[in-house]
């Protein structure tokens, strides 16, 4: 019987790897963007009638605070994105993902699994003479798994888009900083102006009480009178300690937001700016372009690309891990009788889980769920923001409509004042209308003053839920330069905090140019 040729056996393993790298696929679904087209049929309409929609010339919404042109405000926020503890810390956590996708590509390559390095020396003692026998070895062993279905790839993929996630949610960051910090600002402004109109009236009601205390006194008034006069004053007065210890609390949170100890933005928060109470905001976009835009629903939708590839990792378990394994060795010692030796090996190796027992199909379930979860978060952060929009513009709209009645309202309450007090010195009535008339008066203004702010409160709104108030840094401009040099003096950072930041719309599709930087 004829033998097997030898060289056919020699042969058959290359075979077998060129069949196989041909058949190289990568399993698992490939990203489908989530089905939003609903959005493009949300109209003009959830703008409200207090939103301007124009083709062209809409407000620049990177920096939307800036309209208000007031210099208190711009600095605040300024020096609150340069300080804030949580946007460092959104900014770490993009240096982090950054680390972990450098850190998924590696997989591709040969990996040395173990390097060995021994020596020895003895010395023997005998007679007159001594004598002395060394020897030493050296190995090193690299793999290679040979990323036959896609495993590595899903997960490069996976961590890619995890990584873009984190840049968007530090933008997203960006957006609830400089909406807080201006939404604190307003609420102070507010109140302090409240407290000088508390104080305005006291000091006027202060004034009737000490004239109806010497009528009374010289027996030209009624002690009725006396006692409404002074418990008009002092229920005023009673007011004050609650909108002081409020204001004192909102410098906090802004102190907190600069990261200062309490009570030191004071003396800087003092402002002669009139409050901006007639802005009107002007967009040249739809709400449904605005909220695909928009840093969270970005970040949510590279969520959903980055869960997609873990399913793609769980599936890969299925197949063989097919594997390039080599060692290299050296040994030798100091007897001239025996040479040095040199060990080199190479060959593939297999490994492939029959038997699991279906751990990797249900990992493979938990990977699909997570996935479904994912995309009804994508959803839910959309409906959302359409929401937000909305509740936004209604609260404008509405404001808008009750500034007007209040402001008339003022004026009448002021002139009921006048003809009150002068009918009143006249001897045509009683005291008791004239303090009617000092409530009334104090009542109506308190209200203009808080509608003034639920409305700039509102304006506030509306451009957070638009998304505004992002700016696309670096990560050396995220963090600061001697808290980069701390790390780099800790760690070897290497590069990675000064590599751009590249940016998408939306996950990879095709046709989309992942050098885009989106508009903010």
């Amino acid at each position: 019987m004829d033998s097997f040729p030898l060289g056919i056996l020699r042969r058959w393993p290359a075979a077998v790897m060129v069949l196989a790298l041909a058949a190289c696929t990568t399993v698992g679904p490939d990203y489908q963007p989530p089905d939003d087209t609903w959005l493009t049929g949300l109209e003009e309409s959830v703008y409200g009638v207090s939103v301007t929609l124009t083709p062209e010339g809409g407000q620049d919404l990177s920096n939307w605070w800036q309209q208000f042109e007031d210099p208190v405000l711009d600095s605040l926020i300024e020096s609150a994105r340069e300080v804030n503890p949580g946007l460092r810390l959104a900014a770490l956590r993009v240096l982090e993902a950054r680390a972990l996708a450098a850190a998924a590509g590696a997989t591709l390559y040969p990996q040395a699994q173990t390097v060995t390095a021994d020596a020895a020396y003895a010395k023997r003692s005998s007679g007159p003479g001594e004598s002395g026998f060394s020897s030493w070895d050296a190995g090193l062993s690299i793999g290679w798994e040979l990323d036959f279905w896609g495993r590595f790839q899903r997960g490069i993929e996976s961590a890619d888009a995890a990584y873009f996630a984190s840049v968007a949610n530090q933008r997203d960051a960006q957006v609830l900083l400089a909406a807080t910090v201006a939404d604190t600002y307003w609420r102070y402004r507010i109140v302090e102006q409240r407290i000088d109109i508390l104080n305005k009236n006291a000091e006027q009601q202060g004034r009737s009480y000490e004239i109806t205390r010497q009528m009374f006194e010289a027996g030209q008034q009624s002690e009725l009178d006396l006692q409404q006069a002074k418990t008009q004053y002092l229920a005023t007065l009673s007011s004050l300690p609650a909108l002081e210890g409020g204001r004192e609390q909102l410098v906090n949170a802004l102190s907190a937001l600069l990261a200062l100890g309490p009570g030191d933005l004071r003396e800087a928060l003092a402002s002669d700016a009139p409050l901006p109470t007639d802005h009107t905001v002007v967009l040249d976009e739809l709400p449904g372009v605005l909220i695909q835009r928009r840093p969270d629903v970005r970040a949510s939708l590279w969520a959903v690309a980055a869960q997609s590839a873990q399913i793609g990792v769980a599936e890969a378990e299925y197949y063989p891990s097919i594997a390039i394994g080599g060692s290299l060795g050296w040994s030798g010692n100091s007897l001239t009788a025996v040479d040095s030796v040199g060990v080199v090996g190479a060959g593939p190796a297999l490994r492939w889980t029959v038997f699991d027992w279906g751990r990797i199909a249900n990992n493979v379930r938990i990977q699909d769920a997570r996935l479904q979860q994912s995309l009804e978060i994508y959803r839910n952060t959309v409906l959302n923001a359409a929401r937000e929009i909305n509740d936004a513009s209604i609260a404008l709209d509405k404001s808008s409509e009750q500034r007007v009645l209040l402001a008339e309202t003022v004026s009448a309450s002021e002139r009921a004042l006048e003809i009150a007090t002068t009918r009143y010195r006249e001897g045509y009535a009683d005291f008791q209308r004239v303090l009617d008339a000092q409530r009334v008066v104090f009542t109506q203004a308190d209200r203009k003053l808080q509608n003034d702010g639920q409305h700039l409160i509102a304006i506030v709104a509306i451009y957070k839920a638009l998304g505004g108030g992002w700016s696309p840094d670096q990560v050396q401009d995220m963090l600061p330069a001697a808290t980069l040099q701390q790390m780099q003096d800790r760690s070897d950072w290497g590069d990675l905090p000064t590599q751009p930041v590249q940016d998408l719309v939306q996950p990879p599709v095709e046709g989309n140019d992942p050098t885009t930087e989106p508009t903010p």
